[in-house]
């Protein structure tokens, strides 16, 4: 059990996101730089998690294995690792069965190609590798990058790895001299445009699944499963007029998850609630996973911890019923070339705080009490908040907030950032957004 009476560790990153001050550029800069470190070290789900739990870890949180009995009373801070989910928790030192719960939700997965079986394939004296797409990516976007392989390798002894090469396989487009018309409708095929090259050979003379048990130190013929996918090789980039914009792979949803972790980092939860950080992963593909929102993993450790503080079902539900959820998730900043495709009244913009997401459909969970209460965590916070809906005629998506909300019966609110480029192998945000948001997290938890 971890230390009942001393607070986490707390980095002049985690204290600037909790100050009630509007952030200068320097402080913008260094969540970022810190973001963009999360996300080269989380090229998938299971690196996300992994680096969540390692970095909570260093700030005192015990990692608690599922299979083992957990010993948990007030005080205990400690979290727990599912695949590519983790969740987190931090439970004050005067918590009884009935004391509310503040959860904290994201995800950790993003749109992008993964391996099928028999990866290595080819032609014309080209290596390719066999993917499959992963999610909604806007498949333009990951044309002539330098793309990295990451994932979980599991051995034949059952034994899981994480692994991750460098820069390794790219989708050349067709030259412009070969295609006259790409310029007025780009259209890629599924299937046949779609598979990146990773060497020169033929097929047989060559295994891509060595590259992946060479960068995680395991021998290739022991592999007997993988969950693979793509990610952008390019660090994430500060840039713009005053540092404003900053560029990255997977902003969704690392940058919701990068603003729970910091605001948990910061000790911002030592208050009169027990805080819940929740990064679930498939998000993308509806979910309905073991580590997904639609799955048990929140409610399984939710009666766990309340079953250890000594309560009965009755009292769980009181908890429940006195809890709040946040769910947050990036939503579309207006985009200055199509302003058309935006509410014409409604408009978040970049820089101008974090949004909160509604929708008359339920497509996300916000409702009045919601709103009243993310604006009460905006001022707490110093922050300034926006509204985000969709346009009538253009239906937008969902995120976990509607499933968790139905899984567990929690008042649940949706919000996020505004960007620009959603689901891109690189997306756009606001710098100023990125640490407000992480503020908002710390109120929040407080």
């Amino acid at each position: 059990m971890s230390d009942p009476v001393a607070p986490a560790a707390t980095t002049d990153l985690a204290r600037e996101s909790t100050r009630g001050a509007a952030p200068d550029a320097d402080a913008r800069r260094r969540h970022a730089e810190d973001l963009a470190d999360f996300v080269a070290a989380s090229p998938s789900s299971f690196h996300a998690a992994a680096e969540v739990a390692r970095r909570l870890t260093a700030a005192g949180f015990a990692p608690r294995e599922e299979a083992s009995a957990w010993a948990i009373a007030p005080g205990d801070r400690g979290l727990v690792v599912r695949d590519g989910a983790v969740i987190a928790w931090a439970i004050p030192t005067t918590a009884t069965p009935e004391t509310a719960l503040r959860i904290f939700g994201a995800h950790t997965d993003s749109p992008a190609f993964k391996l099928k079986p028999r990866p290595t394939t080819g032609r014309a004296g080209w290596l390719q590798a066999g993917v499959e797409i992963y999610g909604g990516p806007l498949l333009n976007s990951w044309l002539d990058r330098e793309l990295r392989l990451a994932g979980r390798l599991v051995l034949d002894d059952g034994t899981a790895v994480d692994a991750a090469t460098g820069p390794l396989l790219r989708l050349p487009q067709l030259a412009i001299h070969l295609d006259r018309e790409a310029n007025d409708h780009l259209s890629l095929h599924k299937q046949a445009h779609t598979q990146p090259v990773w060497g020169l050979g033929a097929p047989e003379s060559a295994d891509l699944l060595s590259e992946l048990a060479t960068a995680a130190g395991v021998d290739a013929a022991r592999i007997r499963g993988y969950d693979v996918v793509t990610a952008d090789a390019a660090r994430g980039a500060v840039f713009g007029k005053g540092d404003v914009f900053f560029a990255s792979g997977r902003l969704d949803d690392l940058a919701s998850v990068h603003a729970g972790l910091v605001a948990l980092e910061s000790g911002a939860w030592d208050g009169e609630h027990i805080a819940v950080f929740a990064a679930f992963d498939h998000e993308e593909v509806g979910s309905a996973t073991r580590s997904g929102a639609s799955g048990p993993f929140l409610a399984d450790v939710l009666e766990r911890l309340q079953s250890a503080l000594g309560g009965d079902r009755e009292q769980q539900l009181r908890a429940l019923a006195a809890s709040w959820c946040v769910s947050s998730d990036v939503g579309h900043s207006v985009h200055p070339n199509y302003p058309e495709k935006h509410d014409p009244v409604v408009q978040p913009v970049l820089g101008s705080g974090p949004i909160l997401k509604i929708n008359a459909n339920q497509r996300y969970a916000t409702d009045a009490a919601g709103a009243a209460a993310w604006h009460g965590w905006c001022a707490e916070a110093g922050v300034v908040s926006q509204e985000f809906v969709s346009n009538n005629a253009v239906p937008c998506g969902s995120t976990i907030g509607p499933l968790t909300a139905t899984r567990l019966g929690v008042r649940t609110v949706d919000v996020g950032i505004p960007i620009l480029s959603m689901h891109s192998a690189r997306e756009l945000a606001g710098t100023a957004d990125l640490l407000a948001l992480s503020r908002v997290a710390g109120a929040f938890f407080a």
